[in-house]
This record gives C-alpha cells, structure tokens and sequence, in this order.
C-alpha cells in the first residue's frame, strides 16, 4: 500500500466546493472517481484545505492510500486523463510516507482574494473576483487589515455552521495592493475557520468605502 500526495489546481466554478456532495459535484468526487477509472480502487481522498462553492484552486493538496503498484508519473497522468472534462489538474503526485496527512501535516494555507474595483462590468473574471463598483481606499483597507494579525477570537468573522471548535486563530499575513483596477488580498494562517477570509474581506471593504480619497 502506497500513500500518494497530489498537488491540485482547479477551476471552482460549477462544483459544490471540495467535499462530496449527495447531490450535488464536488472536487474530491472527480478524483476519487478518476482513481477507481484507472487503478479499479476505491479511495477516500483526504485535503489540506476544503473549498466552498466557485472557490479556486491553485496548489491544494490531497492524499490517498492505493494498493495498486505504480509510479508518481503515471498516477498524475492518469488521474489528468480520467477527470477530463473537468477543470481539475493534478500537477503533481509523490509517494509519501505512511503518516503523512494531508490536512495534519499542512504548515499553514494561504487564500488570494480579488475584487475588481471598477465602474464596468466584469467579463473574463467574471466567476474570479468580486465587482466592487464603489471607490476603494486600498492603503486605508491595509493599515485596518493589520490590526486582524495576530492571535484572536475571530468569532465575528466565522459562518453560523462553522464545525471548528474553537474560534482562536492565528492570522499571520492579511496584505492588501492596488494593481490598477484591482484589489488583491494574499492572506495567510495555519488554519482558518469557515468562511472567514471571505467575511474579513467583505468588513475591509466597508473601510474602503466610508474612508475613500475625497475629490
């Protein structure tokens, strides 16, 4: 029995988020769909990080064990031929030891956040990144990002359906750039509770607005 570690990128939109789903399509169905294709297993894929619904990935990482004896190239090429016609790639498949785990052994996540600060409608970006029509003030959205650093009860931050049981994170890095018409958040931690990156950027750009540049 091997233990593999895939590295996957993913085009969220259209899927549940990560987790299987009863009825509805979920990342890990794809894979775990396209692992039993080619080696006739059936495996439990376990991930880093769970994404919500449109949310995409760039580098998430997943493990399964599989008796099947192979190789990383295959497995990655494989599952790539197999999750077709889906937007989900593995870029990369490692053998690992036994008690490698995916979520446990994780040092930290980092999430990508956009919002498109613009008068104009959204076309390519559409499905990634969030229309903001109103002015932001990005330096004004930084300085107040930085009080969230730390150690804290981000309780004010975390869905009503929330599992974590406990509301203490720590938030390492929360920066916030203007890139001409964009805004985009790099926001780091170990762990995260559930949609809190989504609610601390949605609070920062209420800071935008009531302290935007006057004209």
């Amino acid at each position: 029995m091997t233990r593999w570690k895939i590295t996957v990128e993913y085009d969220g939109t259209g899927f549940c988020g990560w987790q299987r789903q009863a009825h509805d399509l979920g990342v890990q169905q794809v894979l775990e769909e396209a692992v039993l294709k080619f080696s006739g297993e059936e495996v439990t894929l376990h991930v880093a990080g769970r994404t919500d619904a449109g949310v995409h990935a760039f580098a998430n990482v997943a493990h399964f064990d599989l008796a099947k004896e192979t190789t990383a190239d295959v497995v990655r090429d494989a599952l790539n031929f197999h999750v077709k016609p889906h937007k989900v790639a593995v870029l990369l498949a490692e053998a690992v030891p036994e008690d490698f785990h995916a979520r446990f052994s994780a040092l930290e996540r980092s999430y990508l956040y956009r919002i498109a600060n613009r008068r104009a409608p959204l076309t390519f970006d559409a499905e990634r990144a969030w229309h903001v029509q109103k002015e932001l003030n990005h330096e004004a959205m930084h300085e107040a990002a930085q009080m969230l650093l730390g150690q804290h009860d981000f309780s004010t931050f975390r869905a009503q359906n929330c599992q974590a049981k406990s509301p203490v994170k720590t938030l390492d890095q929360l920066d916030v750039r203007r890139e001409c018409d964009e805004l985009v958040f790099f926001v780091r931690a170990r762990s995260f509770l559930y949609h809190q990156v989504r609610n601390m950027v949605g609070t920062l750009a209420l800071v935008g607005v009531v302290l935007k540049p006057s004209r």
